[in-house]
């Protein structure tokens, strides 16, 4: 007898996506002394580089972190290779380092070796981590709670949401940015706009898909990662994701008829690209989905809603993810708990 399927808004990916807003409005208003000392130090003593230490959902907010820092910053950001400290134990150089590490349980074996190692070494380090009870915690100088509070899904959805909106806070008082620092104010209103409003139905369009690309550039790159990350975990799909750039190398080429296509365009410099290439790949006969920000979104704008576009793209993966959780149970999975994954991976 085959088991009914749940209602999309049944499973606990939809409830903990929705929770998203208020994830958001506790964050920023209970690290405000936390952002503020933080930036006071950052502003006093400036890192010379950036590292973010990160798996998973964490590591595609990592990438947000890395075009928010480097464009608004104006500091390098590079990714730690885990391995480097836990499988090879590689000690590093001291330097002015500034190390940002982002996790949802704090407690993955690889990502609290490289913390560790970058510790011994003099770096100061920032920890965004829904558990704050965790080791990584300990290790921080500096610890920012998502207070996404538990998250039972093994699809992380609002602790995304939140990591992303702890690294914009984080950015915006470290360089004063007002206009960051307003946007941000009205985040949580607009995340909750933004989660009822399906801007594409991924139902109809991927259910019989078995590969597609998902395509963005800049500030929205981090949540093409992550929305390809959760149409493979959760929607057994093949989907991999470009820089609108990148994919106009050797990816193109099995670009044709009928190829599936998931685009994300911000309203900055960067979105045209996006806006080309889903253009060309269009006129190819591809499939193309494209959230565009500067398009119809409700009633509004999605760059008028967000009011930067730095945070558009919290408000597309937050549109997005309960139409993934809508595709995953209409192929007849579990989006809650996908085949061979567990919550917590600890990586060595």
């Amino acid at each position: 007898m085959q088991s009914e399927v749940a209602h999309p808004s049944q499973s606990l990916m939809a409830r903990e996506t929705a929770d998203a807003p208020q994830a958001v409005r506790a964050f920023l208003a209970r690290n405000q002394d936390t952002l503020a000392s933080l930036a006071q130090d950052l502003r006093g003593s400036p890192p010379s580089v950036v590292v973010t230490c990160a798996r998973g959902s964490s590591d595609n907010a990592a990438t947000y972190a890395k075009y928010l820092i480097e464009t608004l910053a104006g500091v390098p950001v590079s990714s730690s290779a885990l391995s480097v400290s836990s499988v090879f134990g590689a000690e590093m150089q001291p330097g002015r380092v500034l190390v940002i590490a982002i996790s949802q349980s704090g407690r993955s074996p690889d990502l609290l070796a490289a913390v560790e190692a970058h510790r011994r070494a003099g770096a100061r380090v920032v920890a965004l981590v829904n558990d704050e009870t965790a080791p990584l915690a300990d290790l921080a100088q500096w610890v920012l709670p998502l207070h996404a509070g538990p998250e039972k899904s093994v699809a992380a959805t609002k602790s995304y949401i939140a990591s992303l909106a702890g690294v914009a806070a984080i950015v915006a008082q470290w360089t004063g940015d007002a206009a960051l620092t307003e946007a941000l104010g009205r985040l949580p209103d607009a995340l909750a706009i933004a989660a009822g409003t399906a801007p594409f139905d991924l139902v109809e369009r991927l259910s019989a898909a078995t590969n597609l690309f998902v395509i963005a550039r800049g500030y929205g790159f981090g949540i093409a990662q992550e929305g390809a990350l959760k149409l493979k975990e959760t929607c057994g799909l093949h989907a991999e994701a470009y820089s609108a750039a990148e994919v106009r190398h050797g990816p193109m080429t099995i670009i044709n008829e009928g190829f599936p296509i998931v685009a994300f365009a911000t309203s900055d410099a960067s979105g045209e690209s996006v806006r080309d290439a889903a253009r060309e790949f269009a006129g190819r006969g591809a499939q193309v989905a494209l959230l565009d920000a500067e398009a119809p979104f409700g009633e509004s704008t999605l760059a008028a809603l967000a009011g930067h576009a730095a945070l558009e793209p919290l408000l597309m993966i937050q549109s997005f993810y309960p139409q993934v959780n809508a595709l995953s149970l209409a192929r007849g999975l579990d989006p809650d708990n996908p085949a061979h994954l567990r919550k917590v991976t600890e990586t060595l």
